[in-house]
């Protein structure tokens, strides 16, 4: 079946959003040029119906993955499974994988919601504003259960890259993986890994949470003659992913490290009881580069 796309605009971009497909954004981009902002989605990848092939969608009720076939809870395990085909454990939630609804709608904003039964009941909601080029999106996450659980949120923007993209963001320090893909160490910022100037990205795959981040981030892309300026509330971490030869990278800001839920402390989740809500949000700002 057709995938029912929104339109929203602003003087300066157009975005269109899929909420059928897990809320996801598919294009957004510059009005005077049709320039991709986010990763350019064509028709093959909107046929696909896949989040993961389009430009953004939420996380929710976690981020990335979780090892050991679930988590423990105040009441018992919550046992995950699976939820792809190409990966061994369960990996960012359940919300980009059911169909949202419109709540509202103008021309330059749209409330989008999700009623959830699957791993355990939640509504979630995704607030879209455009104004002058600046995006903004605000999830938020309810619990519905009647017994406790832990959340997480996140949100998954995939960018354009090419050899003239540059990253400045500043981090205190970077959870090293095991070939899991999982959290295993924590360690102060390499050098390689440090962003706090403008930097190219790594030419090595890369797909690790930093930690300690104020909030903010700047994507340049000097060739096209722009950059997006990122602000995120209520996440101190991001993800970055690198893979190694594409066009593409990730900035994710999240609300905890990878697999959280094993960790000590469970840095980043939130118990949340019936009716308790968890929110975040992150804008990306367009502006012209001077020259």
């Amino acid at each position: 079946m057709p995938t029912t796309l929104l339109t929203l605009s602003d003087s300066l971009t157009q975005l269109t959003l899929a909420p059928e497909l897990g809320a996801s954004l598919v294009n957004w981009v510059r009005l005077s040029d049709g320039r991709a902002l986010l990763r350019h989605s064509d028709e093959q990848a909107l046929t696909a119906a896949n989040p993961r092939r389009l430009a953004c969608y939420p996380l929710l009720p976690w981020s990335n993955r979780i090892g050991g076939g679930g988590f423990a809870t105040p009441t018992g395990w919550q046992a995950l499974d699976a939820n792809t085909a190409h990966e061994l454990l369960p990996i960012h939630g359940s919300a980009w994988q059911q169909p949202w609804q419109i709540v509202n709608a103008t021309s330059d904003s749209a409330s989008l919601e999700l009623q959830s039964q699957s791993p355990f009941r939640y509504r979630a909601t995704l607030q879209v504003q455009l104004t002058e080029g600046h995006l903004r999106l605000t999830l938020q996450a309810t619990h519905l259960g009647e017994q406790p659980s832990w959340y997480g949120l996140g949100l998954h923007p995939y960018l354009p890259r090419t050899a003239h993209t540059r990253l400045q963001v500043q981090a205190g320090g970077v959870w090293l993986c095991s070939e899991d893909k999982l959290s295993s160490q924590w360690v102060e910022l390499p050098q390689a890994w440090n962003f706090a100037e403008p930097t190219v990205l790594p030419q090595q795959v890369v797909d690790n949470a930093f930690t300690q981040w104020p909030g903010r981030a700047r994507i340049i892309q000097a060739d096209a003659g722009y950059q997006l300026v990122c602000e995120a509330q209520g996440s101190d971490v991001f993800l970055l992913f690198c893979p190694e030869a594409q066009n593409f990278f990730c900035f994710e800001p999240v609300t905890h490290p990878v697999n959280a839920h094993h960790l000590a402390g469970r840095p980043g989740l939130k118990l949340l009881a019936a009716e308790q809500s968890l929110q975040m949000s992150f804008s990306l700002h367009y502006q012209a580069l001077a020259g």
